[in-house]
């Protein structure tokens, strides 16, 4: 239930697709540096920095997902 509503939203929302492309974005940028062997101190500050990007995405597809659910008459 949960994927059809985003797959809507993905479709027809263009803040959806947004947050969702910003949020594919960081989640490479964050793999690739995981992915290293050693972080320099900037690298460190970047990781900590794209964890909250990726959160407060999260938080606002999470919101337009609700947003929809309750203007569909699905429950949240």
């Amino acid at each position: 239930m949960a994927a059809q509503v985003r797959d809507l939203l993905f479709a027809n929302n263009d803040e959806f697709r947004r947050l969702c492309q910003e949020h594919q974005q960081y989640s490479q940028r964050l793999e690739s540096l995981i992915n290293k062997r050693y972080l320099s101190e900037d690298e460190k500050i970047e990781e900590v920095r794209l964890k909250k990007l990726k959160l407060r995405l999260k938080d606002e597809m999470e919101r337009l997902e609700i947003q929809f659910r309750r203007n569909s008459g699905q429950v949240a």
